[in-house]
């Protein structure tokens, strides 16, 4: 079996990669652009990617393909009607990264309510000791008990968040597409929140569900989070909603276009201290992407004995 890893270094140089080379042989690449694809996929059994797309031309090349696994929990890069066609399997790694992303959510949103780039440059500065008080209390910060957190995508990561959230003291509110008779609707969460984190695949559905009107709808002063899919917010009303005030802070992991260029709208809002941008690292814990590499293997065996674990649905 020839299994072929075709972006290495989304996962990181740091990673045990014995768990695959047991299974077979392997060919590690570092990155693919698409004009390499065919022939780095012409003799392999299986693929193992994680931000390149697979799409329908790719896929007609690779003609001993039998198995694509993502290193992620989203699969919205594969063309899986062209899989279905051809009889190639996917599989992904649910739940592999559920702690570190909630960790990174709440560090973004409590970065941003306890202003502590502000306080920490204050004393790098040397202004603390000149200032000769005790402490510094402008900007004022504010609690995170008592406040409302809304949850927009109620899977283990969005489940993980709310029970953090309620360890804080929160009210929280979350809002999902399947029909649920404790979710709210989207609209209300925008309007009642404090606080909104996003943790919903990025589909049809969701595409651009954080848009102008929506924004329109948040308190003044709102803290919005995305560590889920860039698209999933429209970029640019997100980034005019800062410049206007009308957004308290955001914090954002991912991107539509990754990374994102030099015209992006959040070149606008760069340098503020209501924003803070991190390089889509929340799900990327060591021990998220030593638990992707394993769960990859066990798919991967699965597959060799006539059985699929975290079989994507065609």
């Amino acid at each position: 079996m020839k299994i072929t890893v075709l972006d290495l270094d989304t996962l990181g140089n740091d990673l045990d990669l014995s768990p695959l080379t047991s299974l077979g042989e392997c060919a590690f690449y570092p990155s693919t652009r698409p004009e390499e694809l065919s022939a780095r996929l012409a003799e392999s059994d299986v693929a193992i990617i994680n931000k390149i797309k697979m799409t329908r031309p790719v896929l007609e090349a690779a003609p001993r393909l039998k198995l694509i696994c993502v290193a992620a929990t989203g699969y919205d890069n594969i063309d899986l009607s062209a899989c279905r066609e051809k009889g190639i399997g996917v599989c992904n790694v649910p739940g592999y990264s559920t702690e570190s992303v909630a960790m990174v959510t709440f560090a973004l949103a409590l970065n941003l309510m306890s202003h502590l780039p502000e306080f920490s440059r204050f004393v790098s500065s040397g202004e603390y000791t000149a200032s000769g008080l005790p402490n510094c209390l402008t900007p004022s910060f504010h609690d995170l008990c008592g406040k409302t957190w809304g949850i927009v995508g109620y899977g283990n990561i969005g489940k993980k968040v709310a029970q953090i959230a309620q360890a804080f003291g929160c009210k929280v509110l979350y809002y999902r597409a399947k029909a649920d008779e404790n979710a709210c609707n989207i609209d209300t969460l925008c309007r009642e929140c404090d606080i909104i984190s996003l943790h919903c695949p990025l589909n049809e559905g969701t595409l651009s569900l954080i848009n102008k009107e929506r924004l329109a709808l948040m308190k003044p002063g709102a803290i919005l989070v995305n560590t889920a899919r860039g698209a999933v917010c429209d970029e640019a009303a997100v980034a005019d909603a800062i410049l206007n005030g009308r957004l308290g802070a955001f914090g954002c992991d991912v991107y539509a276009q990754e990374p994102f260029p030099a015209e992006h709208p959040y070149r606008a809002i760069l340098g503020r201290d209501n924003v803070c941008l991190t390089p889509h690292i929340a799900w990327a814990s060591f021990e998220a992407r030593t638990k992707v590499v394993e769960e990859m293997a066990a798919n991967i065996a699965a597959f060799s004995r006539g059985a699929l674990r975290n079989r994507v649905e065609l």
